[in-house]
């Protein structure tokens, strides 16, 4: 057995887990407090999936509090179980409880990482693509562009396996200068047409013969 395979039974256990707890819920009604677990426990189910299957479901800036969630979960249910007076049943359940939460809080919090291609659009993923390209022709890529109010200018370089973008842009008479850096280069892509004045097209429209391949 394979590891990704390990991985997707994980996935249909926590899943079982959810379908237990609704049937149980359905059958015996439940309180509000075991309403909202449901329902949380649904958000981690779909984003175990989202992982281990290398899909982005919903936003990927939801994942990581929902992980900060499981974790103070754990942190309150640990201090029960020491500090409270927990019948047998109720102690054995609380850590029960926090131990299954560790797994998914670790694997949302890696969902939850912006910089991977599943949270990459196909556009992303052709500009980064280029991108990639062009760093392999070209130590460092620079590209200025004059908007109606600000100037920007970009360089991109490689350093091992990551991607570095330094911007610096002027607006009004005041300058800001940043630099990022990203391992997968989708997320390059995204950061320079988010967060610039910028396209990938205007790269590549300078260190292109026709726009699409590297000169």
């Amino acid at each position: 057995m394979n590891l990704k395979r390990s991985y997707l039974l994980l996935c249909g256990f926590y899943t079982l887990l959810l379908l237990i707890g609704v049937i149980a819920l359905l059958m015996g009604g439940g309180s509000l407090l075991a309403m909202i677990q449901l329902g949380v426990g649904a958000l981690v189910v779909i984003g175990l999936w989202g992982y281990f299957l290398g899909r982005g479901f919903m936003n990927p800036r939801m994942w990581r509090p929902l992980a900060g969630l499981l974790a103070l979960g754990i942190v309150i249910q640990l201090v029960a179980v020491f500090t409270a007076d927990l019948s047998g049943a109720a102690m054995t359940w609380t850590l029960t409880t926090a131990i299954f939460s560790v797994l998914p809080m670790i694997f949302l919090y890696r969902y939850g990482d912006r910089d991977q291609p599943l949270w990459a659009t196909p556009e992303e993923l052709e500009g980064g693509k280029l991108l990639g390209e062009l760093l392999e022709e070209q130590r460092e890529l620079m590209v200025e562009k004059q908007a109606q109010d600000s100037q920007a200018t970009v360089r991109v370089r490689k350093a091992g396996d990551a991607y570095l973008a330094s911007v610096e842009r002027e607006r009004e008479g005041s300058v800001e200068a940043f630099e990022e850096r990203f391992r997968c280069s989708a997320t390059l892509a995204f950061f320079i047409e988010k967060f610039t004045c910028l396209s990938v097209g205007d790269f590549a429209s300078k260190y292109t013969n026709d726009g699409t391949h590297p000169a």
